[in-house]
């Protein structure tokens, strides 16, 4: 239980600075190639009204809020997948294997069970 405390401890701070390094560097770099630089805060206005308190009221589909947020996870799961992928490791090939009658641990090698006597072809 320890360990999945701290896993979530250190993926909570993991995603921080994987949000911070989308929105501080790499955002930045990416904001002007698309048209209008403020492209978080696009949206489509469906309908403005006047509030109970004489306020603008705007209805509006914020789909520059939506792709911000998909361009952030797609970066932070790239960053994950890259961490996982570092520590990670295959398993080594296994240097035994099983006699099919006694079911002794043998090396790969062998032909004939050291137990049993058994042909392993």
């Amino acid at each position: 239980m320890l360990g999945l405390a701290i896993a979530v401890i250190v993926g909570a701070a993991v995603g921080k600075v994987v949000a911070s390094l989308v929105a501080d560097i790499v955002m930045p770099l990416i904001s002007p190639l698309i048209p209008g630089g403020e492209w978080r805060a696009a949206r489509i206005i469906l309908k403005k009204a006047a509030g109970p308190d004489g306020k603008e009221v705007i209805n509006a589909i914020n789909y520059g809020n939506f792709l911000g947020t998909v361009v952030d996870f797609l970066v932070i799961a790239f960053c994950v997948y890259l961490i996982a992928k570092a520590f990670i490791k295959e398993a080594p090939a296994p240097s035994t294997k099983e006699c099919p009658q006694c079911t002794e641990k043998v090396p790969l090698a062998a032909r004939r069970c050291k137990y049993c006597t058994a042909d392993l072809a």
